[in-house]
């Protein structure tokens, strides 16, 4: 990775994309980095496509990140990981959400869902990671949390402090919503061995 590490984060509106980011950039800068924000979410409210970039370093002059510039994609759903393989460079860590959700193409039966998603991954060079984001979002206690489960999963490869992370979530999530986000955190976080690795 350069001095600038750009994380691209994409899914569906309504998946809490533009929280993990938040939290994401909280612990970046709790760390003592220079951060920078974009996002885009036109639709968001209706199911459409949710993407932020985000980078943090030293000194970091631009949020948008370069085509072939992402260190890290973290996508919420399996198909929008396939919108931003282009975003990665080879050896970039992808963290995915293990779920489908059907795009309006796919539930009227005019598009397939693509089966290959692993196969272009692999194509692409990337690392990709895998995690059941809404198992154990659930099994935390609520659905909703399926974003810190990802987040958790993403924390465990870089390099902050976990305390950081914590005290990220703290500043980003309402405190009636807190513990439950703490243990779906802690969950992500903990799905590093049991994740499928490619």
């Amino acid at each position: 990775m350069s001095a600038v590490t750009s994380v691209l984060l994409a899914g569906v509106g309504g998946q809490g994309v533009l929280l993990a980011s938040e939290v994401l950039a909280e612990a970046a800068a709790l760390a003592g980095n220079d951060v920078k924000k974009s996002e885009v979410h036109g639709m968001a409210q209706r199911g459409g496509s949710v993407v932020s970039h985000l980078r943090f370093g030293r000194e970091v002059f631009s949020p948008l990140i370069p085509r072939g510039g992402a260190d890290f994609l973290v996508s919420f759903e399996r198909l929008e990981t396939l919108r931003y393989l282009d975003m990665l460079h080879r050896d970039a860590l992808v963290i995915v959400n293990d779920q489908r959700i059907l795009p309006l193409p796919v539930s009227v039966g005019k598009a397939a869902y693509p089966a290959d998603v692993e196969e272009r991954l692999s194509a692409a060079g990337a690392r990709a990671r895998f995690v059941d984001g809404h198992g154990l979002a659930l099994a935390a206690g609520n659905a909703k949390a399926v974003n810190a489960v990802v987040i958790g999963a993403l924390s465990a490869a870089m390099s902050f402090d976990r305390a950081l992370w914590e005290e990220a979530l703290r500043r980003q999530i309402p405190a009636r919503l807190l513990d439950v986000n703490l243990r779906a955190f802690a969950l992500g976080r903990e799905t590093r061995e049991a994740s499928r690795v490619r």
